[in-house]
Order: structure tokens, then C-alpha cells, then sequence
């Protein structure tokens, strides 16, 4: 079997590096590197060698023929932060997606994974209103009344797969990764604040639901869908009505409705609660107390933790019986990428467990 240019591009953006850097550290031209990680020139086993090295990955990753995707049609960056992700940052992130959809594909095969529900597929186009489209998919998924206590669950028992990373540092909330004959990934940027975090996922899962294609409106229409998911007009209208609308009310209600006071705040404005003058006026006030780029760490609520992927590991640890280093063998990873990338890979006990089953 040959080396595979692809994966020697793969390992320099997962690193975060560039053509020019790469080559010194592999002792060759900028040049000929561009040609190898394009597939006009083969590479040779002491290039794979030193690359190896530099990457600090096992050789056996260079050969890997796994097919290699592109960019997400959707990037959801930072919220309050730049709008634009550069390019070397989205490279990197991109690069993490591709090598935990491979881990995804072969963890796969040592368990069998049942799902109680299913993804629906609404498309925005048919339907028009983003809140409607929440509303159906709240009845599909049973949810009950008023807060959501685990969106994390719902989204796994539907067949999404949930993922926490801190992205290498990217000013990136979320990214979903839906590639063939795996189930779709999002990514949860897991430097942010729970809040934060429980509406990138909603944001993300509207993606998947609504959108087929891309729109130019797409990102508002995911904000909406979120919004409506996390906080119902009817179920969230009578904790306004006849109340003075506060920071001290929106502070109150945050960790009940598991949101951001920012979403509370335009919740309230959605349902005609608040005049526009009133709702400037509490923005001011978020403002001067630096609550736009920080809510109170005080109202701080757990991070939701997912579970099917940390469960397909604990498989293969604790059931089949692998070591940590074998389990990065056929990851194609070093122990340490291994540990970083999953680390319930360092509290597994020996016990057996041969098939994952989600039914609750």
C-alpha cells in the first residue's frame, strides 16, 4: 500500500501548519511537498518517516485511504466575537472533524447502537417559519412542556452524535460534520459557557433538520429554530406577562430555562413584551456590565456531557478489552491525541459491556 497525500495534507492542518513550516520540517522543498500532498509525486518511506516525527502521528496514518471531506456548509463562529474564521483555523478544525469521523467509522464496528427516535428532515422551504418547524420537532421528540433538561440526550436519541472540543482555540461555537455512512457530528466548543454551548446545539441540530441546501438566510433561520426550541412562545410567555422585565428577572429565569439571560431578554422582545425603547435599554445595561460577552459565572449551570461516543470507547476499553495504546493503534493516533481527543479514555475500569443500546 502507498502513502496517501491526502492524509500527509490531513496531519499538517491537524497540526496547524503550513506549507512552508512542513517543509523545513521535513527536509524537502515547499515545492515537492505541494506536489506529494497533491498526489503528483509519491512520497517516500523516509519522508513518511519524518513526517511521523513532525505530525506526531503513527506512520500507519499516511496510508490510510479513508476519503477526506471539505468544510461544513455551516461554521457557527463565536458569538460577540470576529464573524470570520481564518483560514488556518478552519483548516485545523476541519482536520479534527475528518480524524473523528474515521475514529467514528471504526468504533462503529465493535458495537451495535440502537436509537429510540429519529432525525426529522423539515425542510425550511416547505414549511417557512423556523418556529414552527421547532414546534413540530418538540411534539416528534415528545418533549414535555417548558425547559429542556438534556437537549444532548434528545439530539443522541435521534442519531446525532455530540462532541465537546476546544477546537485547537478557534473562535468557533459549533460545526456539524454529516458525511456518508457515518451519523452527523456536531462539535460543541467546549470553552464556552454552558449556555452558550445548549444553544450552538440547537442552532447546529437546525441545520441538519431544515436544511438540505444552503440559503443565504440560513444562519438567522438556525438562530430562530434555536430560540423556539429552547424557549416556546407559549410555554415561555407567562413567566413575562405582568412581571417587570429585569436583569434581575432575566437572571432568575436563566438557570430554569437553561439559556443565556441575551436569549431571555429576546424572547421577551419577540412576544411584544418589552417596547423597543425598553429592550435598548436592558441591552445597554447588559452592556456596561460586560454580561454581552460574559453572563454572572454565578448563574453558570453544568455543561451537558454526551454519551454515545464516550460509550463506544468505553466499549472497546472495558468490553472487548483493548489498551489504551491498542485503541490508538487502530485509531491510527498517538496515546496522547488518543487521551486529548476523548478524555473518559482515562477513567475506564475492566468490565464487560459488548453492545451499546440507547433506548431512554
Amino acid at each position: 500500500m502507498r502513502p496517501n497525500g491526502d492524509m500527509l495534507r490531513l496531519a499538517r492542518h491537524l497540526r496547524g501548519m503550513q506549507q512552508v513550516e512542513a517543509s523545513k520540517r521535513l527536509g524537502i522543498d515547499q515545492s515537492m511537498l505541494s506536489r506529494i500532498e497533491n498526489g503528483i509525486v509519491d512520497i517516500r518511506d523516509d519522508i513518511v518517516s519524518r513526517a511521523a516525527s513532525s505530525y506526531e502521528l503513527p506512520p500507519s496514518f499516511f496510508y490510510l485511504t479513508e476519503p477526506v471531506y471539505g468544510a461544513p456548509v455551516s461554521v457557527h463562529p463565536m458569538w460577540r466575537k470576529k464573524a470570520d474564521v481564518g483560514v488556518r483555523e478552519l483548516d485545523c478544525v476541519i482536520a479534527e472533524l475528518n480524524v473523528r469521523v474515521m475514529h467514528i467509522r471504526r468504533l462503529l464496528e465493535g458495537a451495535d447502537v440502537a436509537y429510540s427516535n429519529e432525525l426529522p428532515r423539515l425542510d425550511v422551504e416547505d414549511y417557512g417559519d423556523p418556529a414552527k418547524i421547532a414546534s413540530i420537532v418538540r411534539g416528534h421528540w415528545r418533549m414535555p412542556r417548558g425547559p429542556i433538561r438534556n437537549l444532548t440526550v434528545y439530539a443522541e436519541k435521534a442519531g446525532v452524535l455530540v462532541a465537546h472540543s476546544a477546537l485547537n482555540g478557534a473562535s468557533i461555537s459549533g460545526v456539524t460534520f454529516a458525511t456518508p455512512g457515518v451519523p452527523p457530528l456536531i462539535v460543541l466548543n467546549s470553552e464556552q459557557p454552558a449556555d452558550r454551548m445548549r444553544f450552538t446545539l440547537a442552532h447546529e441540530l437546525g441545520h441538519l433538520i431544515m436544511h438540505r441546501f444552503p440559503n443565504p438566510n440560513m444562519e438567522e433561520e438556525a438562530n430562530a429554530f434555536a430560540s423556539a426550541l429552547l424557549l416556546p412562545n407559549a410555554d415561555i410567555r407567562p413567566y413575562f406577562l405582568g412581571r417587570k422585565i429585569d436583569l434581575a428577572l432575566l437572571a432568575s429565569l436563566k438557570p430554569e430555562w437553561q439559556v443565556s439571560m441575551g436569549a431571555l431578554l429576546m424572547a421577551a422582545a419577540n412576544l411584544g413584551c418589552l417596547t423597543a425603547n425598553q429592550k435598548q435599554y436592558l441591552w445597554r445595561q447588559m452592556s456596561a456590565r460586560g454580561y454581552r460577552l460574559r453572563e454572572p459565572p454565578e448563574l453558570d449551570f453544568p455543561q451537558e456531557k454526551p454519551t454515545v461516543i464516550p460509550s463506544l470507547l468505553k466499549v472497546h476499553l472495558e468490553g472487548l478489552g483493548y489498551s489504551t495504546g491498542e485503541l490508538a493503534g487502530i485509531l491510527h493516533v498517538n496515546p496522547s491525541d488518543l487521551q486529548s481527543l476523548y478524555p473518559v479514555v482515562n477513567n475506564v475500569t475492566s468490565k464487560e459491556r459488548l453492545r451499546l443500546t440507547i433506548l431512554k
